[in-house]
């Protein structure tokens, strides 16, 4: 426990600005509205926070096409406002990392104004360009990935949508700028970064055409449509086939370790995590990323025991056999994926299922990530009125649906609403009041507020009742923190063949803790094989005594029962 680091005992909270707190009252979050709640965040016991892109931004993607690296939208507020935030955060014991996007940047960005003007100009080289598309690649958001420019009378590729053109990092000038932008903030005193799609910075050299029979809108299209084992199947490989030379390609550890190099000239262990699953971006275990996310573990319908034990058992086995151990991270939720509560429910016990899939992130080994509004159980919003969709990627699709794929404009409404990212951004719902209570009344906020507000998701009302997703969430975090095993215990798995519940151990030298989660409707009986063993309750969703002698174990329906292993 002495030797952790500060990211390895953390329990990091994503926000998403634009939804989190409206400080200003024009219908969109900033930094006002997100200083106001620092003492929100303190009490819910998050130590980190995870500040997804908050740089000046045309928003043609949510921030994530960015402008000035250096600077603060002006719609969230001043780079004062966050040095407010940050000193907020530092004066709390909390830490701050920062969204940095190093695969593009925004059309808009004076580098590629620059080197769009001419082939010749001092920036002709900071974007990948062509005379003609060199091959059939297709861009992940919207199509073909290659855009003619005028100004240069060639293309230029982008992986993601066409306002964001893809760097290219073979130039030193541009390592040397995004290094720069990188220290700039490590100056201001951030604690580090989540790098987003590092996996897309470098393309197959030889530019080698994608041999899938589909493209981008129709493969979208197969994916809703796919129901049989064959089609699903056919899907999987068609999304492979389609990017392979697009992402995962040479050159990315050596850059992963030119970065680590940067952020290790500051003070206060800096860190990186990435978003990526693939643990060798853990390098040597000193000379790359910090940690990267067990994706593995959200890639299910449902959240299972079998699942759970399976992914654990080879996600811990692959950190087991790095040069240096590697530290696991999990989460089940994010800005780009629907929120737990809708994701992993059966529409019969959603609020059951939420409840302990977050005390399963919770009490895993490794670092925890939340995402804002989880911790209320806010749920996806899906949004059928085309005319309110934000997600660039969502419009496209839905044009795309109606014009080239002869769909039904009534379907196509609800699959762009299904499959969009809005979904899980909705505005965070602080009181039963207009709009959630996220801004005032009248003013339009940026995206629909999910109506579920007035029915107790939102966190005014759940301040003041104990058995709140809120006050749930508040508990288990407290008891992470005051425990030394489950903040950095070995992991044994318990009953390996129990369909119904999941039940391990979390050890250190001084303490052994038993996690019993019970995924069924119905009581299980004899869940901790730990005879002649007392366990005393640090947590439980049921009402229980303080003391069970573990032969006399039984679990509630969906319960989750937290205890220290005594004689």
């Amino acid at each position: 426990m002495t030797d952790l680091k500060w990211w390895q005992t953390a329990i990091f909270y994503q926000i998403y600005p634009r939804s989190f707190a409206d400080g200003n009252g024009d219908g969109s979050g900033d930094f006002p509205g997100m200083i106001a709640k620092l003492d929100y965040l303190q009490a819910l016991g998050v130590n980190a926070i995870w500040l997804s892109p908050h740089f000046p931004s045309p928003n043609w993607d949510c921030g994530y096409d960015i402008s000035d690296y250096c600077g603060v939208a002006p719609e969230y507020g001043t780079l004062a406002d966050f040095r407010r935030f940050l000193d907020g955060l530092h004066q709390r014991g909390m830490r701050l990392i920062l969204d940095l996007v190093l695969n593009h940047t925004s059309d808009e960005h004076p580098w590629f104004l620059e080197s769009k003007s001419s082939r010749d100009n001092p920036k002709a080289d900071w974007y990948v360009w062509a005379d003609t598309p060199p091959n059939n690649w297709q861009s992940c958001f919207d199509g073909e990935a290659w855009t003619y420019t005028p100004e240069r009378g060639q293309y230029y590729y982008h992986y993601f949508m066409q306002q964001q053109p893809d760097l290219n990092w073979h130039s030193p000038a541009v390592k040397q700028a995004m290094w720069d932008a990188a220290r700039f903030w490590l100056e201001l005193g951030v604690d580090g970064f989540r790098l987003d799609a590092i996996g897309t910075i470098y393309e197959d050299p030889d530019l080698t055409p994608h041999d899938a029979p589909v493209n981008l809108a129709e493969l979208r299209r197969l994916s809703e449509t796919a129901s049989t084992p064959a089609e699903i199947q056919r899907k999987d490989k068609y999304w492979e086939d389609l990017f392979r030379h697009q992402i995962g390609q040479p050159g990315l550890h050596a850059l992963m370790k030119e970065l680590r190099a940067v952020v290790d000239e500051y003070p206060g262990d800096r860190m990186l995590v990435g978003e990526d699953e693939d643990i060798a971006y853990l390098g040597e275990g000193e000379d790359e990323l910090n940690i990267v996310f067990n994706f593995p573990l959200m890639r299910a319908d449902r959240i299972t025991p079998d699942h759970i034990r399976r992914n654990q058992r080879e996600r811990l086995a692959l950190l087991d056999e790095l040069p240096v151990r590697g530290w696991p991270c999990n989460t089940l939720g994010n800005h780009d994926s629907s929120r737990i509560s809708t994701r992993f429910g059966d529409r019969e016990h959603e609020v059951e299922l939420a409840r302990l899939n977050a005390a399963l992130v919770l009490t895993l080994r490794g670092t925890p990530f939340l995402y804002n509004g989880e911790e209320i159980g806010m749920t996806d919003l899906i949004i059928t009125e085309p005319g309110q969709l934000r997600d660039t990627m969502a419009v496209w699709y839905h044009q795309q649906m109606i014009a080239d794929l002869g769909v039904d404009p009534a379907e196509a409404a609800l699959r762009a609403g299904e499959m969009t990212r809005d979904k899980n951004r909705t505005p965070f719902q602080w009181a039963d009041a207009p709009n959630g209570g996220f801004c005032p009344p009248g003013v339009q906020p940026w995206l629909p507020v999910n109506p579920d507000f007035s029915a107790g998701v939102n966190a005014a009302d759940q301040e003041t009742d104990p058995d709140s997703f809120l006050n749930y969430y508040r508990r288990l975090i407290a008891v992470r923190k005051a425990s030394p095993a489950l903040t950095g215990g070995e992991y044994q798995p318990l009953d390996e063949h129990a369909k119904d519940y999941f039940a391990f151990l979390r050890t250190t030298d001084d303490q052994t803790v038993l996690v019993a989660l019970n995924y069924a409707s119905k009581p299980v009986q004899n869940t901790a094989p730990l005879p002649g063993s007392i366990l005393r309750k640090l947590f439980s969703s049921h009402h229980r005594p303080a003391d069970t002698a573990a032969g006399d174990l039984s679990l509630a329906p969906f319960e989750v029962y937290i205890a220290e292993v005594g004689r």
